[in-house]
């Protein structure tokens, strides 16, 4: 068994560890113990215990029935469609939207404050009037779908649209105030040592903002592939064409199939589990790179 240096006494490896990372974090403010009891019970009572329901529920049905509702043609062409076109989205929203961000913190114009409080409509409108104003405006007779030589509404590409248009402000709110905080030193570290514009974002910058950007990539597909409001006025609704997910759900809800809705969003619920837990994964890797992990 191994000693201290100094012939104290033997320190297991569980205790080393125990040491570099404590349970409770030193803080001179008191209560750990009644906010982390109440963390845990309004946590269990708003998410765990309504999702706890479905997996229960879904496990009623047997091995079996849930792997045959869930695999259902109509079913699989459902979720095909909401998760590739969620995942699309996102994509889209990490891009477009670090861009947005970078405008907004980095420049100053005419309208800014006005741009900056455009970001956050998705936020506040209900989502019934996102998809009414959508399929206004992309439908074949609309301002945009009347110009454009292919149709938007009523196919994927509408879905595709509201998933955008209701995913951007997360991107934009997450990374913007990472990248106000990036201290303008590195940046003129690495024009002194030679590095060009593009060297310098693509080295110095996008490193700092890639956790954030994660983070908005992973709230953007968590919102885009549940949206529902939005989403089923510009679909049109076709199935094995057009049709999402969540309206397959509520459609069996009405026909009173529970155990077809169970499986479903059991099959949503592992799908969405699985991609955010990869996602939250290489970001902890991502921080940890950059000595921000734990």
């Amino acid at each position: 068994m191994a000693s201290s240096e100094f012939g104290g006494a033997a320190v297991s490896p569980a205790t080393r560890r125990s040491a570099r990372r404590p349970f409770r974090a030193p803080s001179a403010l008191p209560g750990f113990g009644l906010a982390y009891g109440f963390t845990w019970l309004y946590l269990g009572l708003i998410i765990l215990l309504p999702l706890g329901a479905v997996v229960l529920w879904a496990g009623s049905l047997g091995p079996a029935r849930l792997l045959t509702i869930a695999t259902e043609p109509r079913t699989l062409a459902a979720l095909k469609l909401s998760f590739g076109l969620s995942l699309a989205a996102a994509a889209l929203n990490a891009v477009f939207g670090l861009l947005l961000a970078w405008v907004l913190t980095r420049y100053e114009f005419p309208g800014r404050r006005l741009v900056d409080a455009a970001v956050d409509l998705p936020f506040a409108l209900p989502t019934a009037v996102a998809g009414i104003a959508l399929s206004a405006i992309y439908a074949p007779n609309g301002w945009v779908g009347s110009l454009v030589p292919f149709k938007i509404a009523y196919t994927p590409l509408g879905v595709f649209v509201a998933l955008v248009f209701i995913g951007l402000p997360f991107v934009v709110r997450t990374v913007q105030p990472v990248l106000a905080d990036v201290d303008h030193a590195l940046e003129e570290a690495a024009a002194t040592l030679g590095a060009g514009r593009a060297r310098t974002v693509f080295s110095v910058v996008l490193p700092i903002l890639g956790p954030a950007l994660l983070t908005g990539f992973a709230l953007a597909f968590a919102r885009a592939v549940g949206e529902y409001g939005s989403v089923i006025f510009i679909a049109g609704n076709i199935p094995y064409v057009s049709e999402i997910a969540p309206l397959l759900i509520v459609m069996r809800l009405e026909e009173f199939d529970y155990a077809g809705a169970t499986a479903i969003a059991t099959a949503m619920l592992a799908l969405s589990f699985a991609i955010l837990l990869l996602v939250n994964l290489i970001e902890a890797w991502s921080r940890r790179r950059l000595g921000h992990g734990r």
